[in-house]
């Protein structure tokens, strides 16, 4: 199993000073996360696109470019790109460009988006959500055959006659990856298309969700593709569990309160973020041991490639972010590489 972290670039008020540190120090502090998510040996970066004040990235692709030249062998993802209001062309060849830089390193993590704030901001019409994801992503994996490209123009793309789009990546093809959050059709899609797919599991009973990973691999084995599938969650490590706990609930709370302001869901209680931090919640909030335990448990219910964190939920003290990206990759990652490993040796004899 492939492990990581991804970032938003949260920026709040940290509970713990009262302090709102400006947007070029949380950029500094979002370079020394993966950088040392490298040193210590996790496997992947991702980060993730906003337009809005608490999330400072915009442009995924700005931020991985200049943490391919700070890293030397962790892969660099968005987490997401919203496709639906980008540019397919734009984002081909941004994430071409990270890849050369990095070696080969990129990789491109798409979702239709659940913050909106970017279809007016871009002109583009809600009520055409889906539309826009399917034509564009379309269009995406067009551009990942040939670097010469005939494309006929749809409703919200334009014709192309034997043009070519440059640079063309180390890989090829460039990983593209398809984010869902719970939706029947995302999975099939996925499937169909035979993409890597990451389901984003930030609340509720996780085993709910096991349903849309064998969705996945029940449409891609019809067509005979194969499958890879990243589980995507919250989550934060401490020395001890209390420490994890007391770190970690005030910062959570004000950004999943703030969103539930603006969907309608009530306030997070305490009773409510301990459940979530047990062992069949959905946060990983805890001790290595915990996390591990944890980890594990989830692998059994869905046989994932990839496991990737959130640990910016909020603002935390930076210092306390460091440290709990040491010890996901230097206490819980070899354990999960060893006892995966052990799995797959049993299975095969």
């Amino acid at each position: 199993m492939e492990l990581g972290i991804f970032s938003f670039g949260d920026r709040t008020k940290d509970f713990h000073t009262g302090e709102l540190i400006s947007e070029e120090e949380r950029y500094r502090r979002l370079m020394e996360e993966i950088k040392l998510a490298d040193e210590v040996g996790l496997d992947v970066f991702g980060i993730g696109e906003h337009h809005r004040p608490d999330y400072i990235i915009s442009s995924p692709a700005i931020v991985l470019a200049a943490a391919s030249t700070i890293t030397k062998r962790i892969r660099l993802t968005s987490a997401v790109n919203v496709l639906s209001s980008d540019d397919p062309i734009r984002i081909f060849q941004q994430f071409a460009t990270i890849d050369l830089i990095s070696g080969g390193r990129a990789e491109i993590m798409v979702g239709r988006g659940s913050f909106i704030e970017s279809f007016p901001l871009f002109g583009y019409n809600l009520s055409d959500y889906e539309e826009l994801f399917e034509e564009k992503l379309e269009l995406l994996l067009e551009l990942r055959k040939s670097e010469i490209i005939n494309w006929k123009g749809r409703k919200f793309t334009h014709t192309i006659v034997n043009r070519g789009v440059y640079p063309r990546p180390v890989q090829n093809p460039i990983p593209v990856w398809i984010a869902i959050g719970g939706t029947p059709e995302s999975a099939v899609r996925a499937g169909k298309l035979g993409l890597p797919m990451a389901i984003a599991i930030i609340g509720g009973m996780p085993e709910r969700f096991k349903y849309f990973a064998e969705l996945y691999r029940s449409t891609a084995e019809k067509f005979n593709h194969q499958t890879k599938l990243s589980i995507n969650s919250h989550g934060f490590i401490a020395e001890t569990t209390e420490e994890a706990l007391e770190l970690s609930f005030p910062a959570i709370k004000y950004q999943m309160d703030k969103l539930g302001r603006e969907r309608g869901w009530p306030p997070m209680t305490y009773e409510q973020f301990l459940f979530s931090t047990s062992l069949k919640g959905a946060n990983f909030v805890g001790s290595p041991e915990q996390i591990i335990e944890k980890i594990l448990y989830q692998y059994e219910i869905f046989k994932h490639d990839r496991f990737m964190l959130q640990f910016t939920i909020g603002t935390l003290p930076h210092k306390k972010v460091l440290k709990s990206i040491e010890l996901f990759g230097d206490k819980v990652a070899p354990v999960i590489r060893k006892e995966l490993q052990s799995v797959s040796i049993n299975a095969n004899s």
